[in-house]
């Protein structure tokens, strides 16, 4: 019984998250407002990932970043420096975002500023590679970063987060020579998870591979818009 009961309690947490979720996507579109979730395990680069998109995509992109973490606001102030707005949230004990936590950080974000103002919604959330991807928070698009450090094996052990991704960084590549790292090897065990996704080498050090995933970040707006247009009345 006490496992029946766990297994519905949880089941109804995703329920009631999905439903959160769907709300703040909702916002986001009445706002023309695009929303990327960024995911991966500690230390595989998100928030320097963000820094590099942040300098070069802000001049013709207008973007706001919802930053979780457990506890600081280090990596918010990292991110502040480019003149951005970035909500902070501190989880706690939770090691992900959820739908109600983002919800807060968009009312926020709407009492501060005026939501009309933004092309893009960037949310790094905390590093984890299991609980962030059963909980969507309302982005249109998945990001998944996996450092090569963390070696060819994670997408097997951790398929969920590879599987739900629409883009995978392989990050912190300009350590590859020092490494007895595969790219091939990782890649092919990507497919096994997610035939479709983007994958994406890329350095935030070097800047090598970074234009492919501004690239990528401005091809998802494009879409974005070709697809509101052709729904509108």
């Amino acid at each position: 019984m006490h496992q029946t009961f766990d297994a519905a309690l949880g089941i109804n947490l995703l329920h009631v998250n999905q439903d959160g979720a769907d709300q703040n996507r909702t916002q986001f579109d009445q706002w023309g407002i695009r929303c990327l979730n960024l995911m991966s395990s500690p230390g595989a680069g998100k928030t320097a990932l963000l820094e590099q998109t942040l300098a070069a995509l802000t001049p013709e992109i207008k973007i706001a970043v919802i930053e979780g973490d457990m506890t600081t606001e280090l990596d918010a102030d990292r991110l502040r420096r480019y003149g951005v707005p970035v909500i902070a949230i501190n989880t706690g004990r939770s090691c992900h975002l959820d739908s109600k936590m983002v919800a807060g950080g968009i009312h926020r974000l709407a009492h501060e500023h005026n939501p009309a103002e933004f092309d893009l919604v960037l949310v790094e959330n905390v590093g984890n590679l299991v609980c962030p991807a059963e909980f969507e928070v309302g982005e249109h698009a998945k990001v998944a970063l996996l450092s090569i450090t963390e070696g060819e094996d994670k997408p097997l052990k951790y398929p969920l987060m590879f599987q739900e991704a629409d883009c995978l960084l392989i990050t912190k590549m300009d350590l590859a020579p020092h490494l007895d790292f595969d790219l091939e090897q990782l890649v092919a065990n990507v497919r096994q998870m997610n035939p479709r996704a983007d994958i994406l080498p890329v350095s935030a050090k070097t800047g090598a591979g970074l234009e492919h995933w501004f690239g990528w970040v401005r091809s998802h707006l494009h879409q974005s818009v070709n697809s509101a247009l052709a729904i509108a009345p």
